[in-house]
């Protein structure tokens, strides 16, 4: 019976343009639940003080390597699961799984620790405005502690897209993202006999929205996802499986560790200007995640369609995935880079602004959202990196766009002493990794793609 359901897996056998949007429409829509979440938190946020949001800015680089570590290692899991059932080889898909949830509880770990001794001097470093500092430690030490429902569910939305279950996945992600925004008004101004506790309380409705997401989970995993059996003894540690999966995953959490020293350097510069820059470009983030979001979910599905047809030998399918996705991803980012040009002030508009922050961040919107093009290629391509079990790849092109182009030439530009040239760093980065992803992207294709036509 399990041979057969394995057989019939949809990602090698259906027409690749229906696959693509079967498995990506449903977490392309779970995506954007999740991106209208991040800006409605933001939103109430806004409310409480400027201060608030600024606070939430500087906890984005923390927030943003919790969800590196798990959707690295989800993207580990993923990409050896995928590629175990395209191999028809269903010990060591069960065994990606289990182990997979062990090395996901050592993460768990060491953000906890983080959240209860490290918080306090991570936010003295960034700032030395009272409100800033004290919101910022009560917002990032609730995600921390409370960070393992994060976990789980990220890691079990990943066993649920890598066999092709992406309607459940889509149920889980916008039922989490749903709660929260119910919450956030109760938590964060008080309402039902519920005392304000301002930004404290955008934390704890993000982390009951996350365990209530990891439990739909764990139900939808042992009671739907035929694919894995969960068993006690497929949690314990084998080379065989944690190398493979520490292969994709460390290059995708390093990827997302750069994002944050990115988060973290880009706040330090632009607090040489003002606190409002920096909160300026906190917003940004959430606003850009609307059309991101989405994009990362096309990105999930051509993983596992790319790993799992990558296994099966049928190289004409991977092609015609990187096709398909990489058309639908340049679409969603025209949109955005509409978006942000014709409308900055009504999205900033949002926000309750004050003056200043209105002209900082229009600026910042419409120069910033010229390289969404370029990403939509990027990040399709970088999922081909990692399907294949190259992920150092995606790292090489990360350190190139945020590390060794960003940073620099955003801190040259801040010595001109006008903060609107330092958004010009985002093109120019997006421009010069579009390069190195060419060149990579073509010794890959030739290096795994391309021998499998001549067999």
């Amino acid at each position: 019976m399990e041979t057969k359901t394995l057989a019939e897996n949809k990602m090698g056998v259906m027409p690749v343009p229906k696959l693509l949007m079967n498995m990506a429409l449903p977490m392309i829509i779970s995506m954007l639940v999740q991106a209208l979440y991040n800006i409605v938190d933001s939103i109430y946020v806004s409310q409480v003080s400027e201060s608030a949001v600024t606070a939430l800015s500087l906890a984005f680089p923390v927030q943003n390597l919790q969800v590196g570590f798990a959707v690295g290692l989800g993207v580990g899991v993923n990409s050896l699961l995928s590629k175990s059932l395209g191999q028809k080889n269903q010990e060591a898909a069960d065994r990606a799984a289990g182990n997979g949830i062990l090395l996901e509880l050592i993460a768990v770990v060491l953000f906890v620790l983080f959240g209860l001794f490290g918080v306090r001097r991570y936010f003295s470093m960034q700032s030395q405005v009272a409100e800033t500092v004290e919101s910022g430690i009560a917002y990032t030490r609730i995600c921390c502690v409370f960070t393992m429902g994060m976990f789980l569910e990220i890691l079990g939305e990943r066993l649920l897209q890598a066999t092709g279950r992406t309607m459940h996945s889509m149920v889980v992600q916008a039922t989490g993202a749903i709660i929260n925004i119910i919450l956030d008004p109760i938590f964060i101004h008080g309402r039902f006999g519920i005392p304000a506790m301002g930004v404290a309380g955008a934390a704890v409705a993000t982390v009951i929205g996350q365990w209530i997401g990891a439990c739909l989970c764990i139900f939808f995993n042992l009671r739907y996802n035929s694919d894995i059996r969960f068993s006690w003894r497929f949690l314990k540690p084998k080379a065989g499986t944690v190398g493979p999966i520490l292969a994709v995953g460390v290059p995708a959490i390093v990827m997302n560790a750069i994002g944050s020293v990115m988060n973290f350097g880009m706040n330090q510069i632009l607090q040489s200007f003002q606190e409002t820059a920096t909160g300026v470009f906190g917003i940004y983030y959430k606003l850009q995640s609307f059309f991101f979001m989405p994009l990362f979910g096309m990105n999930s599905a051509t993983i596992s369609i790319i790993a799992y047809n990558y296994g099966a030998k049928k190289p004409d399918r991977i092609v015609r995935t990187l096709r398909w996705a990489c058309g639908i991803a340049v679409g969603i980012m025209l949109a955005g880079l509409l978006a942000f040009q014709l409308a900055p002030d009504v999205l900033l508009g949002l926000f309750n602004p004050s003056e200043d922050f209105l002209a900082i961040g229009t600026s910042a919107l419409r120069i910033i959202s010229i390289h969404f093009p370029v990403a939509a290629f990027c990040i399709i391509l970088g999922a081909c990196f990692q399907a294949l079990g190259n992920g150092i790849y995606s790292t090489i092109v990360s350190l190139c766009r945020q590390l060794f182009v960003l940073l620099p030439v955003a801190y040259l530009l801040s010595l001109t002493g006008d903060v609107h040239n330092v958004w010009w760093a985002f093109p120019v980065a997006e421009i010069a990794s579009g390069f190195v992803m060419a060149l990579l992207f073509t010794r890959i294709y030739r290096q795994k793609v391309k021998p499998l036509f001549d067999r």
